[in-house]
């Protein structure tokens, strides 16, 4: 059986990735910061006490913290895992410019610590970077693996330092160490505070009658949005070739706020500009107006494509924020909906062997 160890799994990412790994039979760890309140709604569903439940654990638990080497090597010397996706970032751009030197600590050094743990331990595990299209900045679109990083973000300065740090252990040691560059991708699990899922909870709460309106920022930066599951089962593939390397992960489509809006509201025939009120204090110290994805490279060397485009997605999220406030909606997009989390599972396995 197969060991993977994931930082970040609390996160929307990791709790997918988490799936999809314990359905290929892995078994999964993961890295979770003590805290004084709990954090693991995403990942409660497939997590079992191994006090209570000891002949059937799959996913355990440790903890740890990327700010701080020893637990790190401590963990990944005592798992001993075939491999390690390090998912773990201060991943909000806006909040970046807020807390520049916390995001430099955990999204750039964070890095280099686990690859340092890697090679002190001596554990021959292959090493996945999560590296991010916001490295691309102000670059002209579209994007792929030859394109100029340009960052415009302390986050995307931080994401810069990892990548390279990356692709220096590979070239330097001899590490398996890939980065992969992941263009926006969201689902239902996206965190609040991110633009997508504030635009469909604001959307939901508006129906309810719990919210007037919705203030936003930059309506015009144009994003390739692509749907969370699919850019995991990216991940897993870039683990399971034969070399390393550094892989572009999207759609090859953008849209702007403005067309999430009209998409998501639309599905509910509502006019968005009647709730949506601009407010300067979300635009960013220094703006990135457009990304979009060349993924050729990653299509043909990971036999990867995205299976949800950007009018599923929204749908997808709609639907989902409106069952949580036990609201009625099309449903167009609940086929695809985690309420059933072992369809999920029959769906995702069959994404993977599809694609191999």
């Amino acid at each position: 059986m197969k060991k993977a160890l994931i930082t970040g799994i609390t996160g929307q990412d990791g709790s997918y990735l988490a799936e999809l790994l314990l359905a290929q039979g892995y078994e999964v760890h993961g890295i979770i910061r003590r805290a004084s309140t709990f954090n693991t709604r995403r990942i409660d569903h497939i997590y079992h006490d191994p006090h209570k439940d000891v002949n059937d654990v799959k996913l355990v638990l440790h903890y740890g913290d990327i700010s701080q080497s020893e637990s790190l090597i401590d963990v990944i010397y005592n798992v001993r895992p075939d491999e390690i996706y390090n998912l773990a970032a201060q991943s909000h751009v806006r909040v970046s410019f807020d807390m520049p030197e916390y995001t430099g600590d955990v999204t750039g050094l964070g890095t280099i610590r686990i690859l340092e743990a890697i090679r002190k331990s001596g554990v021959k595990a292959r090493f996945y970077q999560a590296s991010s299209s916001e490295l691309y900045g102000s670059a002209a679109p579209p994007q792929d693996e030859n394109t100029p990083f340009k960052p415009q973000s302390p986050y995307a300065a931080a994401k810069l330092y990892a990548f390279w740090v990356t692709k220096q252990y590979r070239d330097g040691y001899g590490m398996f160490a890939s980065n992969g560059i992941l263009f926006n991708h969201e689902s239902p699990r996206r965190g609040e505070t991110f633009v997508t899922r504030k635009i469909t909870r604001a959307l939901a709460n508006i129906v309810a009658g719990n919210q007037k309106n919705l203030y936003l920022g930059n309506l015009d930066a144009k994003r390739d949005w692509g749907y969370a599951p699919d850019y995991v089962a990216a991940m897993w593939k870039m683990m399971q070739i034969d070399h390393p390397g550094d892989f572009v992960i999207g759609t090859g489509e953008a849209y702007s706020v403005r067309d999430f809006l009209d998409e998501a509201f639309g599905y509910l025939n509502l006019d968005w500009k009647e709730y949506v009120k601009i407010d300067p204090r979300y635009f960013r110290p220094n703006e990135v107006d457009y990304l979009l994805s060349n993924p050729k490279k990653s299509m043909e060397a990971i036999g990867w494509e995205p299976r949800i485009k950007f009018k599923e997605l929204v749908r997808i999220m709609v639907d989902a924020d409106m069952e949580l406030l036990g609201l009625e909606s099309p449903g167009e997009g609940s086929i695809l909906l985690e309420k059933h989390h072992g369809n999920w599972h029959r769906w995702h396995s069959q994404v993977i062997s599809m694609d191999r």
